[in-house]
């Protein structure tokens, strides 16, 4: 069982357990050394890259210690979003990446993830195995000398590499010429790339959320919070709106009319096309457990078929890499292109969307639509101590009640947060009203289950 690493690496509290330097300088190492067979003769070579949070300049340190301290070298990116170390990882043919940032959270928390060589994620037993050399007495033999230790550099134009990629992922040989774009990077990792991206493309583009002041990240702002850019588009007569997070591996668009379009709809619409040109691998398409069953019957019915797995846009990843699959995403906002990137990537999906719209010559609240979505009612509640929900006896008697209300018109999804001491309540069906207060007397029942003293 792993201690420290959750869905999406290791989160929390920026220098409150397990968020301190002292893990931080320990997991360098572990990395370091984990990672030392696959360097060959040459020197170990170790990606770091960060957010914008003020706590990032302890750990980016505190990490290049560690792998320095073991003899490896570590190159330095800056700000740089999540996709964008994974791509370095794997085109500077690195050991391994590291990615300083909570992602999605309150600039107070922070968190560390790491890519192998190939640019994917670590799968469980990679991390198990980081932890167990974390706290054994191997890290101390694998010390460098004094002669050996490694270089700790700044990789040079980061920023133009990632920014030339992301230009290729764009669908055909168009340009965004005539497109106004409001784009809001949440003050986040991708402030200085992506507004270049479209600019560069030939978007006229008005940026927003490119000022980070190490607190301001996510604040009000980015995908979470997309009120601002509803507004901003139909202030400014734009044909999109684009929502990044705090590290850029998610994104969540906005049509002309200023209306949200999740990472359900916009799977379903890119989608359906490449059904229909026959370039979606197996004609299936991967996301998770919280999608709205309103996807999988518009995937359906246009001649594909939907694979969930648990959440998290890791397991997207694993099972599509497991059954050979190009598209997959989270309705969250994770859009995962395996024919281009090997993690979620906001700045990839958003361009998708774009290369559709301007194939096609159609505003976006028009190729979005075609999806009848389910009433969705998600409850997330703060709890003391994460119970097994299987143990609860009163909480699976009322779910079990609620399923047998529903039957096959609706669906019941209860599982904790991965990074956050939450449990989250999702329930879907025909009729908001029913379902609304179904899954506040769940959730509410898992509080009082799980209150301690």
């Amino acid at each position: 069982m792993r201690k420290l690493f959750g869905t999406d690496g290791i989160r929390g509290v920026a220098n409150v357990a397990p968020m301190t330097v002292e893990v931080a300088l320990s997991l360098g190492r572990a990395v370091a050394h984990l990672f030392k067979s696959t360097g060959g003769l040459r020197t170990r070579r170790i990606v770091v890259g960060k957010d914008t949070r003020l706590s990032c300049y302890m750990f980016e340190n505190a990490m290049a210690a560690g792998i320095a301290s073991m003899g490896a070298e570590c190159l330095l990116c800056g700000p740089l979003p999540t996709p964008g170390v994974a791509h370095l990882t794997k085109s500077m043919r690195a050991d391994a990446g590291i990615v300083i940032s909570a992602s999605h959270n309150p600039y107070q928390d922070n968190g560390i993830k790491i890519f192998a060589s190939d640019g994917f994620k670590l799968p469980d037993k990679v991390e198990v195995e980081l932890e167990r050399l974390m706290s054994s007495d191997e890290l101390d033999e694998d010390r460098a000398e004094a002669d050996n230790v490694g270089r700790v550099a700044r990789v040079k134009d980061v920023r133009g590499r990632y920014i030339e990629f992301l230009k290729r992922t764009f669908p055909g040989q168009g340009v965004l010429d005539g497109i106004k774009i409001v784009v809001d990077c949440a003050n986040g990792a991708a402030y200085h790339v992506a507004p270049y991206v479209f600019e560069e493309l030939g978007a006229d583009v008005v940026a927003v959320g490119v000022q980070p002041d190490g607190r301001n990240i996510n604040e009000q702002c980015g995908a979470l919070h997309p009120e601002r850019l509803q507004r901003l588009v139909l202030e400014e007569g734009a044909s999109i709106g684009i929502a990044l997070d705090g590290d850029a591996d998610r994104v969540i668009v906005v049509d002309e009319k200023g209306q949200v379009v999740d990472g359900d709809a916009v799977m379903m619409l890119i989608a359906k096309r490449m059904l229909a040109a026959k370039t979606l691998a197996h004609d299936t398409l991967v996301t998770t457990v919280m999608s709205n069953m309103g996807l999988e019957r518009a995937i359906t019915a246009a001649g594909g078929r939907i694979i969930r797995t648990a959440v998290g846009d890791r397991y997207v990843v694993d099972e599509m890499r497991r059954g050979g699959f190009n598209v997959g995403g989270e309705q969250s906002g994770h859009l995962i292109f395996l024919d281009h990137m090997t993690t979620g990537d906001g700045v990839v999906g958003a361009l998708q969307v774009l290369g559709v719209m301007v194939q096609e010559q159609k505003p976006l609240s028009e190729i979005s639509a075609g999806m009848d979505r389910f009433p969705q009612v998600l409850v997330n509640v703060m709890v003391d101590e994460k119970r097994p929900i299987e143990e609860l006896e009163g909480v699976q008697k009322m779910i079990r009640a609620a399923a047998a209300r529903l039957g096959d018109d609706g669906r019941i999804l209860v599982r904790y947060s991965g990074t956050e001491r939450k449990a989250r309540v999702m329930i879907e069906g025909l009729d908001e009203a029913l379902i609304q207060p179904m899954a506040q007397e769940i959730a509410d029942a898992i509080v009082a289950a799980c209150a301690v003293g």
